[in-house]
Order: C-alpha cells, then sequence, then structure tokens
C-alpha cells in the first residue's frame, strides 16, 4: 500500500518558468533515449554466454556437428529473457557462426543447410513465443493496475492520525500478483467517535473480496448511523445472513472510541487483539463473552455483548489477522506476533508496523501464504498532543501554516 511522502520545494535557480523549460527538455531527452533503447535489440546475456561456449567449444575440438546443433540453444534461451527483437538477434547471430563454422570444419552441404534451417525455425519460433510472452505480461500488468485500484477503492489508506489516535497498517495478499485479499480494515471518525474494524474472511479469491467490500460497505454506513456498537455488528450480521452461503463467515473485531480513556470492544470469533499499555507491557484481550463469526449467529443463538477496557494515553492496541500468527518459517513454528511487538514498539506506530512486517516477511522465508493485516492505534500523552502547540511562535507562523493549507 502506498504510504504518504513529505515533498520539499525546488530551490533551483531560475525561477519557476526555469524549472518548468528544463523539466520539459529533460522529459524530450528522456522519450528520445526510451524510443531508442525500445528500437534497440539488446542481447541477453545467457543466450550469448551459451553461444560462446558451444563455439569454443567447437574451436578447440573441430568435430563440426558434435557441437554445431547446440547453437539452437542460444535462441530459445533468448525466448524466455528478451522480446522477439532479442531473439532474432540471437538467432541471425547463430546463423551466423553456424555457417562459419560449419564451412570451416568441413561439414557437407546438406547437413550444414538442415543445420541453419533448424536454427531459422527455432529463431522463428523462439521469436513468436516472445511476442505471445510480451501480450501475457501486458494483461498482466493491466490486471494488477485494475486489482490495485479495487484495493485502494476497497481498503481505503489510513492517515496517520485519526481523531485522537496515532495510526498505521500494513497489509500484505497472499496472491502477490492481484494485490488483494480477503482480509479487511477500516478506522474512521464518526459523530460517535472513532470506530475501527478487522476481519477475515473465509476463503480467497474474488468471492472472499466480495464479502470482504460488503462487510466493509455495511460497517461505513452503520458507524455513522447507530449510536450503539453492537447495532453496527448487528447491521453487518443481518446483511451478510442475506448474502452469505451456508458455509461463509467472517471472522472480526469491531471496536469504538466513544469517550477518553474507553475502549468498547467486540470480538465476532476473531483473534483477539494485544494491548500495549504505556510501559511496553503486552497483553492479548481474551473475550469475555466469546461470540460467532459474523454470518453464523443464526447457528448458534449466541448474541456478542460489548468488552469495556481501559484505554489511557500511551496506550497502544493492535488488531491482526490469522495470516500473521499463522505465518510459519522452515521448522513449522509460527511467528511469535507477541513477542515480536515487544521488541518494536514504539511511540509511532509507523515505524511499529514497519519493523513487525519485515520481521514476519524474514520468519517466513519472504513470502506469506495467508493474506495478512495489522492495524495499531496509539493513544499520544498529553505532553505530546500539547507538543505542537508548544512549538507554534505566534501569529506569524499561525497565518503561514492557513496559507500553506
Amino acid at each position: 500500500m502506498s504510504q504518504a511522502r513529505d515533498r520539499g520545494g525546488d530551490h533551483r535557480p531560475g525561477g519557476p518558468s526555469g524549472n518548468r523549460t528544463s523539466g520539459t527538455r529533460a522529459s524530450a531527452r528522456r522519450r528520445a533515449v526510451a524510443r531508442l533503447t525500445a528500437g534497440a535489440p539488446v542481447l541477453p546475456l545467457l543466450p550469448v554466454l551459451v553461444v560462446s561456449a558451444v563455439v569454443l567449444a567447437d574451436l578447440a575440438d573441430g568435430a563440426g556437428m558434435i557441437w554445431l546443433p547446440l547453437l539452437a540453444a542460444g535462441p530459445a534461451l533468448a525466448a524466455t529473457t528478451n522480446g522477439p527483437r532479442g531473439v532474432l538477434c540471437v538467432g541471425g547471430l547463430t546463423v551466423v557462426l553456424g555457417a562459419t563454422l560449419g564451412a570451416r570444419d568441413g561439414v557437407p552441404g546438406r547437413e550444414l543447410a538442415a543445420l541453419l534451417a533448424a536454427l531459422v525455425a527455432v529463431t522463428l519460433a523462439g521469436g513468436l513465443a516472445g511476442v505471445l510472452r510480451g501480450r501475457r505480461e501486458r494483461v498482466l500488468a493491466a490486471v494488477r493496475s485494475v486489482a490495485e485500484t479495487a484495493q485502494h477503492a476497497l481498503l481505503r489508506p489510513v492517515p496517520a492520525t485519526v481523531g485522537p489516535f496515532q495510526a498505521a497498517v500494513r497489509y500484505s495478499a497472499a496472491a502477490a500478483e492481484a494485490r488483494i485479499g480477503g482480509d479487511l480494515y477500516a478506522l474512521i471518525p464518526t459523530p460517535h467517535g472513532v470506530r475501527l474494524i478487522v476481519g477475515d474472511v473465509r476463503g480467497k479469491g474474488l468471492p472472499a473480496v466480495g464479502t470482504a467490500a460488503l462487510v466493509l460497505g455495511v460497517f461505513r454506513e452503520a458507524a455513522h448511523d447507530e449510536p450503539d456498537l453492537l447495532a453496527v455488528v448487528d447491521r453487518i450480521e443481518r446483511s451478510l445472513a442475506r448474502n452469505l452461503g451456508h458455509d461463509d463467515f467472517v471472522t472480526a473485531i469491531v471496536a469504538g472510541y466513544p469517550r477518553a480513556g474507553h475502549l468498547e470492544v467486540v470480538n465476532c470469533g476473531h483473534t483477539p487483539p494485544l494491548l500495549v499499555d504505556a510501559s511496553g507491557s503486552v497483553t492479548a484481550v481474551e473475550p469475555a463473552h466469546p461470540a460467532p463469526p459474523l454470518g453464523l449467529r443464526a447457528l448458534t443463538g449466541h448474541t456478542p455483548r460489548l468488552q469495556a477496557l481501559p484505554f489511557a494515553d500511551g496506550d497502544q492496541l493492535l488488531l491482526y489477522t490469522d495470516g500473521v500468527t499463522e505465518a510459519r518459517d522452515g521448522g513449522r513454528a509460527f511467528y511469535p506476533l507477541a513477542e515480536g511487538l515487544g521488541r518494536h514498539v514504539s511511540h509511532e506506530p509507523g515505524r511499529t508496523l514497519d519493523a513487525l512486517h519485515d520481521e514476519l516477511l524474514a520468519h517466513v522465508g519472504g513470502r506469506l501464504h495467508d493474506d495478512a493485516a495489522l492495524l495499531l492505534i496509539r493513544k499520544p500523552t498529553a505532553h505530546e498532543a500539547e507538543r505542537p502547540r508548544a512549538a507554534a511562535p505566534g501569529p506569524l507562523a499561525a497565518a503561514s501554516q492557513a496559507s500553506c493549507s
């Protein structure tokens, strides 16, 4: 997911118009270089090395038809690493070398003609394979772009500050080619306080994405409309009961911050969040009244209940999906999230999640096998909240900030 970056001013001489002119010229030069580069065939390294090895072997042995057929490996390998131009260049090189070495080694004319015909055929087939591969890559790039756009519409970026909280999110889809999965999260300010949800849809692929979109849509509407957090959960439950199959469900944590120092949590069959107090101590918030996952209430008859938690200044709450805690290393050991959080917790949620996410990927060897979402909120201390006000030098700075905004 993309992160916001600070953009500094351009202090190069020449003024704005000079900057635009130089930028236009630089852009034109880059486009020209790109056109030249696109039109110029580039020889891939591995096929050229293979062809060179065959040539050296033939020169050393002089055996003619024993080594020369191996020249076909050049354009065949080029088809896997380069476009059609590169394949044709490598193929043309092999044909020239094959004809030269065949004449040098005294290969009979019919055998040499058959060899050259085979090299031409492999080159043409490799060129066609390169064209088809390029088309598939362009289609895949378009699909990934659409999926990324859908992800941004579904899982909207979480700002660094939401209401009284600092916040950060990290999300990784198991299907890296699609960049989107069945985990969901949202953190929104409402007239009833900040409200958030983290959930995990049963299953994967497009059906899971559709269910996640349904849950998030209902949550965003209900979070603004319903003053009672349990009413928000009830609306999600009713919507899922109408739209999900009998075997489908969503585990979720729905939480709200209706007033200072008071956090409400509803756990619907989800992994327990981790509470970090101001001293850095990590505690799992086990549900006092376990409830079934969303979509299964009619089968169990159990209704969820609110769980009240004190949430003081300096406290943090980490919500996550089971893709994090069920991630295993090569020895099949689970990732110890609570221990990792205790090691990396800081006053900056973004930095904490960066460290956790990097450690998680290192634990699994770089590729997750399930969708994983992490959402961390932190309540700044009174001193931290007042620090920006204390740093303000006066009316002039306030006016400058107003003009910049």
